[in-house]
């Protein structure tokens, strides 16, 4: 419940070149760390858990955007999970590369920016630094009461 609202089956990938200072996950930042999972064998975890839903977090994933690409839009079309992804880059520089934009429409909410150790909050709700932004990617949920979202930034 840490890594987005609710029950999530949260996917922590190997591979970071941020090295945010003060990063609470730096032992991911190596691109050859953890084991190797393939789309299949996650997507059967995910729809085995008919409560969870999904979030991407890591190292970072659009470090690995093809199989995170894949991986959501697999989810989107086999479930009704919602998917929330941490990333180090700004929502900007992802719209500005083509390649890594292809993840955007997949994803529910992003949660973007490097983590700035001058700025932790902990009372910020599911990020570490105010400069992070809680993007609603396609329109905030009718219900939604957290602060400090970003309700709907148009995909380009």
């Amino acid at each position: 419940m840490a890594d987005g609202p609710g029950f999530r089956i949260s996917i922590y990938c190997a591979g970071c070149s941020h090295h945010c200072k003060g990063c609470h996950n730096p032992q991911s930042w190596d691109f050859d760390a953890g084991h190797w999972m393939t789309v299949d064998e996650l997507l059967d975890i995910i729809k085995a858990d008919s409560l969870s839903n999904v979030s991407f977090s890591g190292g970072d994933p659009f470090y690995q955007v093809d199989a995170f690409t894949e991986l959501a839009r697999r989810i989107k079309a086999e479930t009704r999970k919602t998917i929330w992804c941490w990333t180090g880059f700004t929502l900007e520089e992802i719209q500005a590369d083509p390649s890594l934009s292809r993840m955007l429409p997949y994803l529910d909410v992003l949660v973007d920016g490097p983590f700035i150790l001058e700025q932790r909050d902990t009372n910020l709700l599911f990020r570490g630094s105010p400069n992070q932004r809680i993007i609603y990617l396609h329109g905030a949920p009718p219900d939604d009461s957290i602060p400090g979202t970003v309700p709907l930034v148009p995909l380009r």
